[in-house]
Parts: structure tokens; C-alpha cells; sequence
């Protein structure tokens, strides 16, 4: 990533309140897929006065505004990451639902080859593979 949130929403020309700030803090900081309701409660532990409702309305502005990225991984919560960061595919834990980011060279490569053979050019993809933990024996 080479711009932080609030840079973003900068060069973007958004108001940036002092709540949207912090939410911006709260969503550059992120290593994790975060949804509305966990951007609630780090950024209200930040400023108390930061509702439910500005965090669901900033987040609707920031992905409407090519910011964030919104992924529906089948858990019925959308989460987000910043929409600036390099390729990365997702593992989901159907168990625990921890989101796992991964690049793999070789999939890259067969996705191009299978699009290649169906007569086009690959221009982007997402990849999320849904899995449990292998029984340890």
C-alpha cells in the first residue's frame, strides 16, 4: 500500500470529520478483515461519541469511493480491507471464520492459462477458498 487511508480520502477531496479520521486510524491499522460492527467498537474505544451510524455511512462512502474493498465471504457479515493492496487471494476457516490472505504463483499462472484457452485475456480475479482445519492425527 503506498497512501494511507486518510491520504486517500484527501486526494478523493472528502471531508475528513475528526470521527471519519479516526475510523480511516482504525481501518489503515486493521490486519484483519474487520467488519461494521468490530469498526464500531475499535473506533468508539477511541472516541465515544462515534455511532453505529457513522461508522456503516463512512464505510458505504469509502468503498463508494474506490477506498475500501468489500468481501462477502458467505457468514452473512461484509467485511472490508483497503482497496489499494497488492493482489492477495483469501482462505476462510468455515470453523473460526479467520480470513487468511495468500499469494500463490502457481494459481496465478493456471488462471491465466485457463482464460488464455478460453480465448481471452485475464484482467483480474478474486479467489476465496472455503475450508476446515485438517484433523490433526
Amino acid at each position: 500500500m503506498t497512501e494511507t487511508i486518510i491520504a486517500r480520502c484527501e486526494a478523493r477531496g472528502l471531508r475528513l470529520t475528526e470521527q471519519r479520521r479516526v475510523i480511516a486510524d482504525v481501518l489503515q491499522q486493521a490486519t484483519d478483515h474487520p467488519d461494521v460492527e468490530e469498526l464500531f467498537a475499535r473506533a468508539s474505544a477511541r472516541d465515544a461519541r462515534i455511532s453505529i451510524a457513522t461508522v456503516y455511512r463512512t464505510v458505504k462512502l469509502f468503498e463508494e469511493t474506490g477506498i475500501l474493498e468489500k468481501h462477502e465471504f458467505g457468514d452473512g457479515r461484509a467485511r472490508y480491507e483497503p482497496a489499494d493492496r497488492d493482489h492477495h487471494d483469501h482462505l476462510i476457516d468455515l470453523n473460526s471464520g479467520e480470513v487468511v490472505e495468500f499469494v500463490d504463483p502457481e494459481i496465478e499462472k493456471l488462471q491465466e492459462r485457463i482464460a488464455e484457452k478460453l480465448g481471452y485475456r485475464l484482467k483480474g480475479h478474486r479467489l476465496e477458498l472455503y475450508a476446515v482445519p485438517l484433523e490433526k492425527g
